[in-house]
């Protein structure tokens, strides 16, 4: 009986001996087939994990350095520096992209103007306005502040319209642009046409009140003229 126990014992050891074997042979046979695969399936996930990592941290990085540019060049436009300001500013609309470069090339134009530099304003406003890779809402106030300078000097209403309609084609429209299209048709003398605009703001939701009290005071005064 003992020696019976003995050999089960043998036979069992032998087995969990012969089944590491196999299992040693295949790992074997299976790191020299698929090793290679797995070492470099192990350095892209490594390799991704880092690069993902450090395009964060660049991105967060560059993004603090051109927020802190445009800071240095408003402060120095609102000290009357402004030649000083425009070089900041044109550095950032040649070499940033996105919101930074676009609100730059709006502060351009506004320095020009404060410049006095207004043909020069235009032309950086419209390029704006065309460029397609430029984020709608900046298009949309360059569209505004060209609108409003045609109007001041006495553009065609052609021109100011091409401008503004886009901005007032459904009922969530600008308020402003449709301010702007006001005071077109009193320049044009086109006063019922003016009141109707002005009417529409004075209704608007989304119109400041402040906007609102022009707006009703405007149709009170054309009242007068009709």
């Amino acid at each position: 009986m003992k020696n019976k126990l003995q050999d089960q014992i043998n036979n069992d050891a032998l087995l969990r001996e012969v089944v590491d074997d196999v299992k040693n042979e295949q790992l074997r046979l299976f790191w020299n087939k698929y090793g290679l695969f797995v070492i470099i399936g192990i350095a892209v996930v490594l390799t991704a994990a880092v690069s993902f990592e450090s395009f964060r941290s660049w991105q967060t990085r560059k993004a603090q350095e051109l927020s802190d540019a445009y800071s240095v060049a408003l402060s120095l436009q609102t000290q009357g520096r402004l030649d000083e300001s425009l070089e900041i500013y044109k550095a950032l609309a040649e070499k940033a992209s996105g919101i930074y470069a676009d609100i730059a090339k709006i502060q351009i134009a506004n320095v020009y103007m404060e410049q006095k530099r207004l043909d020069d304003a235009a032309v950086v406003l419209q390029t704006l306005i065309d460029d397609r890779s430029a984020l709608p809402q900046i298009k949309d106030i360059a569209a505004l502040k060209l609108a409003s300078y045609k109007l001041d000097n006495n553009a065609p209403a052609e021109e100011i319209m091409v401008l503004l309609n886009p901005l007032v084609k459904d009922d969530g429209g600008s308020d402003i642009a449709r301010e702007l299209i006001a005071m077109l048709y009193v320049r044009e003398k086109n006063f019922s046409q003016a009141s109707a605009e002005y009417e529409r703001i004075a209704a608007s939701e989304s119109a400041s009140d402040s906007l609102k009290a022009r707006a009703l005071d405007m149709i009170n005064l054309l009242n007068e003229l009709n």
